[in-house]
């Protein structure tokens, strides 16, 4: 058998941090068997589906790096093909016509709440003939459920569910106006899509037990079922925005590599041993629905915070240099120069150390892009005093007659510097942090002297030293 897994999300909104997991695991457990991975667009809900929710879908799944096998399905585009399977139903006596008024079904619904009762529907059209049907009320198109025994399904995540069927009612296939119910769509495109594992959110457990029940009237076996805990805030309550419960593209956004959330989204929930650090590689080899636990995982930023700086230092340096490319501009408020690249290129290792995300990097690597004079923070001014530009002026005119420029020479003509006056390093590493880099964090300051080059560092010295509202 091969395995055909599948990624049905709705266009009303963004790729959520939960379905982006979803889908991931879709994705890896048909990767790991050899098997298909499709995606559907559950776009029947038409008056909140939207075309840029479907290419922010698309989008998202296309960063984190989820290729599906062949195209995107859009759900609606097959309602006359679901519509058929519930004419089928009817002829075959499986399922029947209801003429219920709006007012009998809520007259149904007080009763039930009144006399503590859960809320069903009580079937009374179930074996009335047709003939019997109220003028002018056009009917829906119910399951013929069964009423006695149970409905068992086993899931690969939450073990063996039991409902008894009389907890459960005749649920609707066809609306009063012909359309079909997203109950009936979904069994219908996963029977037609061949899908063999359905893996969702356990809160669609109690559709598949209603599900397992119409693929029964249809005279098939329904999939194989794993649904997977949802994931909670760190305070153990759902998932909210303010937990971290955004879109892809916010993440996106915010900074983080999609190696990294894929990582992150993979851990959340589905564990091998005491690994952390896990590659796709390793991913697509290890997975498999045993290793899902039962209970919610708990969402984390400082955890993948710790996973985006290790998968941002392992990246290659040019690699990180076009991806902070476009945040550059914008905070440069230009385009990049050939010399403005290059120093990029030379300095990405200093940099992508010390970064925990894309912005981080880029809003660090503008020390090397800068025209002077430089920006500076008001903590770097204020160690740009009397005594420091004096210092600095010494160091300038040293530096200036160094027969080779780079760091070990720089480090090295400092360094003396220091010795002869009797100070400590960092008496003259701060001001020259402050003058080359307009602040008071830096990769080492000889390393930044090293990758700007001879006349960029001189000439920020300089300007430093000369510079009446650097300090007192």
């Amino acid at each position: 058998m091969t395995v055909v897994t599948r990624f049905a999300p709705s266009p009303t909104g963004f790729l959520h941090i939960g379905g982006a997991r979803t889908a991931l695991f879709n994705w890896l457990y048909a990767r790991h068997h050899g098997g298909r991975f499709l995606l559907r667009i559950e776009d029947t809900d038409r008056a909140r589906s939207s075309e840029d929710a479907v290419a922010a879908i698309l989008d998202g799944l296309q960063w984190l790096g989820l290729d599906w096998d062949g195209d995107w399905v859009s759900q609606f585009s097959r309602r006359e093909r679901h519509a058929e399977v519930a004419r089928k139903l009817l002829d075959e006596g499986k399922a029947y016509h209801c003429y219920a008024r709006q007012e009998e079904l809520a007259d149904m619904r007080e009763r039930a709440k009144a006399e503590g009762r859960p809320i069903r529907y009580d079937g009374r059209w179930r074996d009335r003939d047709p003939s019997e049907a109220p003028a002018g009320v056009l009917p829906v198109v119910r399951l013929k459920a069964p009423q006695v025994g149970e409905t068992v399904l086993q899931d690969r995540v939450q073990g063996e569910v039991r409902v008894r069927n009389d907890q459960l009612d005749d649920f609707i296939l066809l609306r009063a106006d012909g359309t079909p119910t997203y109950m009936l769509s979904v069994v219908v495109d996963d029977l037609d899509m061949g899908v063999t594992h359905v893996i969702r959110g356990d809160d669609h457990l109690t559709n598949a037990v209603r599900q397992t029940q119409l693929y029964h009237a249809i005279g098939v076996d329904a999939p194989v079922w794993a649904h997977i805990p949802l994931i909670h805030g760190p305070d153990g309550a759902k998932l909210s925005k303010r937990h971290g419960a955004l879109g892809v593209e916010a993440y996106r956004d915010m900074g983080y590599l999609p190696a990294a959330l894929r990582n992150y989204l993979l851990r959340l929930g589905w564990g091998h041993g005491d690994d952390e650090i896990i590659t796709t590689e390793q991913a697509i080899a290890w997975f498999d629905l045993d290793a899902v636990g039962r209970g919610a995982a708990r969402f984390d930023f400082a955890k993948l915070d710790h996973l985006n700086g290790y998968y941002m230092r392992e990246s290659a340096d040019a690699e990180l240099a076009a991806a902070i490319e476009d945040r550059l501009v914008a905070l440069l408020g230009r385009g990049l120069t050939p010399l403005d690249r290059e120093r990029l290129g030379a300095g990405m290792a200093g940099l992508k150390a010390r970064a925990r995300n894309l912005n981080d990097l880029a809003e660090n690597a503008t020390i090397y892009c800068r025209h002077r004079p430089l920006p500076m923070t008001e903590k770097a001014a204020a160690l740009l005093d009397a005594d420091a530009r004096d210092l600095l002026g010494h160091v300038g005119s040293a530096l200036a007659d160094l027969d080779l420029w780079d760091e070990p020479s720089i480090e090295a003509t400092v360094r003396l510097i220091a010795d002869d006056r009797q100070l400590k390093l960092g008496r003259i590493a701060q001001p020259l942090r402050a003058a080359l880099t307009g602040s008071t964090v830096s990769p080492g300051i000889f390393e930044v002297a090293a990758v700007l080059g001879r006349d960029e560092s001189l000439g920020r010295i300089e300007d430093a030293v000369s510079s009446a509202s650097s300090g007192p």
